[in-house]
Order: structure tokens, then C-alpha cells, then sequence
């Protein structure tokens, strides 16, 4: 997935560093990610969600605040407000140059930056916090030992995780003046809260608070066992996952045209390499995005199903499309259908019915429950009719596999 690294102008006139991280096929929506306090845009979490949102579709837009990473400006002279302001200037950059940020994504005190934002940006349809504080002022907890110090002096360096900066007096009046929650309750966006409740930086009270404040349309999701920072990949890769599920209800309809594009059939299948890890790879199929790996035991990371958890999962789906589609044609009482998939390998000595008599085969075993006032002649029937499914029958039959090069 391509990444494209440019400057805008900022609020204070610096030029800001950005990274606008890109689907394989036109967006279906962009978002705007605001990094952590002091973290910038290339902080794991950031670039983690930003990448894997961009796999699901979707372009994500990721820059250093003033004075942070590859940001001109002096970081002692930003402020909260200067913070706000930047993100602003973000949306309107992408609006000048892409497409308006339907997406508002904020980590930490990046999360309460989006809230404050919102109201200047009208394009947004959808705000995520993740660990975010329902007040800006929490960051102060950070250096509450110099607090006194800043005060007086003006102009103090303190350690923050290792890295020295310098916090100022204008610094600590900007963000006591912020009453984020009024922010909140006018937000009039859809808003989505994600937090650990095991967050030992920012309280899990501060979503609370958040949520509350909130009008609908709101959503909360517990980040379980996860870090303030993100730090395990499953956890960026689960935001990401959620992002992307619950903001297609907020986003534009797809236009008649498209939609028509879209149900033309057979859709290729392109894999690509992310370079992320081992092993994963973005699979894109139509306006549909996901992710492969192989599982942690064989070398991957688990960011996305593994090749044959997809053959399973594409067999399963065909067999109870298949088993619906019989029983309304036939006006069966069928209320729901689950099946259950493995894989494994067996000796050929133990299957009589197999034409291989030695080595291993593989074995796919389906486990199909039916719910609904079915009689036996029934079941028997939809048992029968779930190995006629066309993805059944091309894996029973004889494959032709044909691997050319691309041009």
C-alpha cells in the first residue's frame, strides 16, 4: 500500500510532516489520525491503525504536530488550542487536495485534540477517541511534580518517557481553559469511545465521562488487556478492525453505478504484500479489504486469517448460502444455519472411499447445525443438498491451476 510523505502549512506558519497512507484502489472514505502527546505520527500505534485501516479501504492522513518528529517549530510553543488548530488545517489540506476527512481518529490527548476539532469540520461524519482523556489537562498528571516550577519560571524541561521537553506556562493556561465536555455534548457526530479498562495512564473514568456526555449516535468498546499505548499489534489490528466495521454506517452510500460495478461477477482476487510483518498480506475482493497472516506458532503475527482458514471460511459461507437458498424454495422451516469447519490431515489407509491408497490426504470436516421446526426427512434433505454447494463441488472435482507472470 503506497504511502505518500508531504509538508502543509500549520497553524503558526511551520511546515508540518505528513504521512497519508493509501488503499490499493480509490478510497472509500479518508480519515484524520491524531497522534499521542509528544508521540508523532510514525508512533507505533499510528502507523499500525493508519496501515491497516488503509487494507480495509480506507486512506488515513497521519502528521507530526509542531515541533514532534520531522514538524518544524518549537514544541515549548505549541499548545493544545495550537494542536486543535493544526488538525484543521489538516482536514482543510485534504480537502484541497483529496477529499474532506469523513474520519476523525485521536489517541490520548490526540483523542480529545479530534473532540475539540469536530465542530471545525463539518465533512466529518464519525469520531474515534482511543484513551483518551475527558479532560486535556489529565496530560499534566505527566510532570505534576513541576508544575510548581513551570509556573514560576515559565519555561521548564521535563522527562517525558525518557525524551526531555519543555512544558510552559502558556502551556498549562491553554489547557485548564479547554472545558472538552461542552466540546462533546455539541458534538452532533457520530461518536465511538475505545478504552482499556486496564489503562494505567489514562483511567478507564475518563471514557465514562466521555460516553456520557455524548449524544447519540455513540459506541463504546473495551480495549481488554491492552496498554495505554498500544503497544501489541493484536490490539492495533482489533481497532483498526473495529473502525472500519462501525463507520460504514456513517459513510455515503455508494452511488447506483457503483453498486452496479461492484455486483458484476467473477470479482478478482488481489493479494498483496504489506511488508509489515512475515507474512501478512492485504486481500482485496471488490469494495471489500482484509488482511492474511499465519498464526503466531507458524511464524506470523495473527493480524488476519490465515491461506486456509479463507478456503474454510469460503466453503462454509457457500454451504449455508446454499442450504438458505433450498429451503425458501422449498418453503422449508429453516431459521438459521451454523457450520463448523476444520482441516487436517489423515493417513489414505483410513479413507476406504478415497482413490489415493497411501501417503496423507487432506480432510475438511463440516459440522452443520439447523435450527428451526424441522422434521428428520428434512435434515436429511438439507444434509444432502450441503455437498452440492458449487464451492463443494470445485474442491471435490479436478483443479486446473494456472501461475503466469505479470507483465
Amino acid at each position: 500500500m503506497p504511502t505518500e510523505r508531504f509538508q502543509f502549512t500549520g497553524e503558526g506558519g511551520h511546515q508540518l510532516a505528513a504521512a497519508l497512507d493509501l488503499p490499493d484502489r480509490e478510497p472509500v472514505a479518508y480519515a484524520l489520525f491524531a497522534h499521542c502527546f509528544t508521540c508523532g505520527k510514525d508512533v507505533l500505534a499510528a502507523r499500525r491503525i493508519a496501515l491497516a485501516l488503509s487494507a480495509k479501504g480506507i486512506a488515513v492522513l497521519r502528521f507530526d504536530f509542531t515541533g514532534l518528529g520531522s514538524s518544524e517549530g518549537d514544541f515549548a510553543n505549541s499548545t493544545f488550542s495550537s494542536n486543535v488548530a493544526d488538525l484543521v488545517r489538516a482536514a482543510n489540506h485534504l480537502r484541497d487536495t483529496r477529499k474532506a476527512p469523513a474520519i476523525l481518529i485521536g489517541h490520548s490527548l490526540g483523542g480529545a485534540a479530534v473532540l475539540a476539532a469536530a465542530g471545525q469540520i463539518p465533512d466529518a461524519r464519525a469520531v474515534v477517541t482511543i484513551a483518551a482523556p475527558s479532560d486535556p489537562a489529565h496530560v499534566t498528571g505527566l510532570f505534576k511534580d513541576r508544575i510548581e516550577d513551570i509556573r514560576k519560571q515559565g519555561n521548564v524541561e521535563v522527562s517525558l518517557a525518557g525524551r526531555p521537553f519543555h512544558i510552559t506556562r502558556k502551556f498549562l493556561d491553554d489547557i485548564a481553559e479547554h472545558g472538552l465536555m461542552a466540546h462533546v455534548t455539541n458534538l452532533h457526530k457520530a461518536l465511538l469511545v475505545m478504552h482499556s479498562p486496564t489503562d494505567d495512564t489514562v483511567g478507564i473514568d475518563n471514557a465514562t465521562r466521555i460516553f456520557l456526555a455524548a449524544k447519540h449516535p455513540k459506541s463504546f468498546v473495551s480495549l481488554a488487556d491492552a496498554d495505554h499505548l498500544l503497544s501489541k499489534r493484536r490490539d492495533d489490528a482489533y481497532v483498526a478492525d473495529v473502525i472500519a466495521a462501525w463507520v460504514t454506517r456513517y459513510l455515503d452510500p455508494m452511488m447506483p453505478d457503483q453498486a452496479a460495478d461492484l455486483s458484476e461477477a467473477p470479482r478478482p482476487v488481489v493479494v498483496r504484500e504489506t511488508r509489515a510483518n512475515k507474512f501478512q498480506q492485504t486481500v482485496s475482493i471488490g469494495p471489500h479489504q482484509m488482511l492474511a497472516d499465519e498464526p503466531v506458532a507458524a511464524g506470523g503475527e495473527d493480524t488476519g486469517p490465515g491461506p486456509y482458514d479463507f478456503v474454510l471460511a469460503g466453503l462454509g459461507a457457500c454451504t449455508s448460502m446454499t442450504l438458505r437458498l433450498y429451503a425458501e424454495r422449498k418453503s422449508l422451516p429453516l431459521e438459521r444455519t451454523t457450520v463448523t469447519l476444520s482441516h487436517r490431515k489423515i493417513h489414505a489407509e483410513d479413507c476406504a472411499e478415497c482413490e489415493t491408497e497411501a501417503g496423507m490426504l487432506d480432510q475438511i470436516d463440516l459440522v452443520i447445525a439447523m435450527e428451526g421446526n424441522l422434521d428428520a426427512e428434512q435434515r436429511q434433505r438439507l444434509m444432502e443438498i450441503a455437498d452440492k454447494c458449487p464451492v463443494h463441488r470445485t474442491l471435490a472435482s479436478e483443479i486446473r491451476i494456472v501461475t503466469v507472470a505479470a507483465d
